[in-house]
């Protein structure tokens, strides 16, 4: 029933997105997991339009904030709007709607970033005194774009860790893209496309509880903690690029990689988790989690070198 239920909505997304069709079912797979995910990518590559696709296949709202070095806090949670009489009403932000897209998330300052983390860990938002819950589902994709540093605030290590995954999209093929040049969305809106929810906001959180309850074998759950010990004691595992790292990852990573490959195995109709899921989802979980070392800056070493070696020496 999961199984189709996806299909269908892989269907509908189809109708607007081509030739992203992995990074689609990963975003799928956070979502599933009641996770956030981090998108890396030029500019141009149907990153916006493909959140907004799935939001509306899945009968859910959607909100964009494009993130600025002037935005505030209070331009994503939203405010406390005081009349003559001295009363007040709460003026809720983009951030309650069921699929956020954070763009270019790197060109807000701090404490915008951290007010952005802080609702995707708590799932509330705080306006005035009070707290207010954030609907269900709710997911953040954020964007950061490559090729621009200038004007920009790199989020840190720690606030990295918050988000499931990092996903890195890029060009689509010869063929998608002479498909994409002949539907030329840009000068088409969005409603001509016809995008029908196949899905509602209910049966995504169902599908997240049945997601919880997928079975992790020992064997599968031992090699999660294994791929995750080798991070942080790369020597008892032969890791020789494990000398570049600053650090191991957190206990999220573990977490998240069970989650995510739980959500894998229920999107293909599967009952438990395989090793297989856990090799397909590791990259995306640890990319963003791996601290690089000065040496291993100054030698241009990449986090997917380090994890290509990483899950070639644990099995």
């Amino acid at each position: 029933m999961a199984f189709n239920s996806f299909s269908g909505l892989t269907e509908q997304v189809s109708k607007t997105v081509v030739g992203q069709t992995e990074a689609l079912n990963k975003l799928l797979v956070a979502v599933l997991s009641g996770g956030h995910v981090l998108v890396e990518g030029v500019p141009g590559l149907a990153k916006t339009l493909l959140v907004r696709s799935i939001a509306t296949a899945s009968g859910c709202s959607f909100s964009r904030i494009q993130f600025t070095p002037d935005l505030l806090p209070t331009d994503l949670v939203g405010f406390l709007a005081y009349s003559k009489g001295g009363s007040s009403q709460v003026v809720k932000g983009p951030l309650f709607a069921n699929f956020v897209l954070a763009d270019e998330i790197n060109r807000a300052p701090p404490k915008v970033q951290s007010a952005l983390l802080e609702v995707m860990q708590e799932r509330q938002a705080t306006i005035g005194k009070q707290a207010f819950p954030l609907p269900k589902p709710f997911f953040v994709m954020a964007t950061q774009n490559p090729l621009e540093s200038l004007g920009t605030y790199p989020l840190p290590k720690v606030q990295l860790d918050r988000f499931m995954f990092k996903l890195v999209i890029g060009y689509p093929d010869a063929e998608s893209e002479k498909v994409i040049m002949d539907r030329n969305i840009s000068l088409n809106k969005f409603e001509d496309f016809g995008v029908k929810p196949v899905l509602s906001p209910q049966k995504i959180v169902e599908l997240q509880q049945r997601a919880r309850g997928v079975d992790v074998p020992d064997a599968v759950a031992g090699y999660i903690v294994s791929i995750v010990d080798a991070t942080r004691n790369p020597k008892d595992y032969g890791f020789t690029k494990g000398r570049f790292l600053d650090c191991g990852v957190s206990s999220r990573a573990s977490i998240s990689l069970k989650s995510a490959v739980q959500a894998r195995a229920l999107m293909e109709g599967r009952t438990a988790a395989t090793k297989e899921d856990v090799r397909a989802l590791a990259p995306d979980v640890l990319r963003h989690r791996l601290a690089i070392n000065f040496e291993g800056q100054a030698e241009s070493v990449s986090s997917d070198e380090l994890i290509k070696e990483l899950l070639q020496k644990v099995k």
